[in-house]
């Protein structure tokens, strides 16, 4: 590299030096910045937990509506069918939160396609469980 060149290169970098990079830097740091795929935030985890209970509760339900004196419980099915409806309002707790204080939008590492998801599930799980619940004290009484 001739001695041009590197001078050139010298002067370029000082005359940009800090103070071309402050406003690049500010500008880079009030958007919001998506997590990595395999970065596992609190609303990520929030999220997941959400859905997996939702996705137990419509699990639980749909068998509880399957069989209402079955294996789900021995009070004529009123066990599953309340402990689906607890799972569904607990999944939608945790899907409402995490969608409530979620920062950026979708696609941001923030948990927040989850946390929609969780509130969907949790309420059919809810639903089902309500439908199961007077199903199995209709048989009874």
């Amino acid at each position: 590299m001739s001695v041009r060149r590197l001078s050139a290169a010298a002067v370029v970098a000082l005359l940009e030096g800090p103070w071309s990079a402050a406003p690049v830097a500010a500008h880079a740091s009030a958007q919001p910045l998506a997590a990595d795929v395999t970065d596992l935030s609190l609303g990520r985890l929030g999220a997941a937990t959400g859905g997996l209970l939702g996705l137990a509760a419509v699990v639980i339900a749909g068998l509880a509506l399957a069989r209402p004196s079955g294996r789900l419980g021995a009070a004529n099915g009123s066990r599953g069918a309340v402990t689906a409806m607890a799972a569904g309002l607990i999944g939608m707790a945790l899907g409402g939160l995490v969608a409530a204080t979620a920062d950026g939008g979708l696609g941001t590492g923030n948990g927040l396609g989850g946390a929609y998801v969780a509130l969907l599930l949790g309420l059919i799980g809810t639903l089902l469980g309500g439908w199961a619940l007077s199903r199995s004290r209709r048989h009874t009484g």
